[in-house]
């Protein structure tokens, strides 16, 4: 096994626990079968995002099931910071399966929470508000540098970029639905890195 077949084994290892895991929670979240307004999330946001996510996820499957369908848009790093890029990816899934367990049936692909939403305070939550976001761009750029594919990292800086731009609608939203208990909390934490204490 050469060296780019034994970075895919290690990637399609990683997403092969972290999708399926993912998928479960999504699932388990939408028992409810709550109809959620995405519409709240604004028009640039609803017409930008998932279509990026999608570009994205398609670029991740093509270099997964061949990596000559990327090659188009590889470029040369060395092997050393391409395993680092599998560490990093890794790291991402874990603290996405951390997040995704402690929001539960609190989890939305949105910015609109659930009628019987909770504000979750606990686990990676207790340190920043986004760690979900942060989880998630850990995992698209150790994907990205691992596959060494300027195109993946450039999809994936682009749906990280509209995950930001889209947690001051979301910040808004939980604001509104939980008054001064969130806002005690945003005094109290960061939202993508955690506060320096004083």
């Amino acid at each position: 096994m050469n060296d780019e077949q034994s970075i895919r084994v290690a990637l399609l290892a990683i997403t092969a626990v972290v999708f399926p895991i993912g998928l479960y929670h999504r699932v388990q979240s939408q028992a409810t079968r709550e109809h959620l307004d995405r519409r709240q999330e604004g028009w640039f946001i609803l017409l930008t995002l998932r279509p990026v996510a999608l570009v994205l996820a398609v670029s991740i499957i093509a270099y997964l099931s061949d990596a000559s369908y990327m090659t188009w848009s590889s470029i040369d790093l060395p092997m050393a910071l391409r395993w680092a890029g599998i560490g990093l990816c890794a790291l991402g899934g874990g603290l996405l399966l951390w997040a995704f367990r402690r929001l539960g049936k609190n989890l939305t692909d949105t910015v609109v929470t659930r009628r019987e939403h909770s504000l979750v305070t606990g686990g990676p939550y207790r340190l920043v508000r986004h760690p979900f976001y942060d989880s998630v761009a850990l995992f698209i750029a150790g994907i990205a540098i691992s596959a060494a594919n300027w195109f993946i990292l450039a999809a994936g800086s682009v749906v990280i970029g509209l995950l930001v731009v889209r947690t001051r609608i979301e910040e808004e939203k939980l604001l509104a639905r939980f008054g001064d208990p969130y806002r005690a909390y945003v005094a109290r934490t960061g939202r993508f890195l955690p506060k320096r204490r004083a």
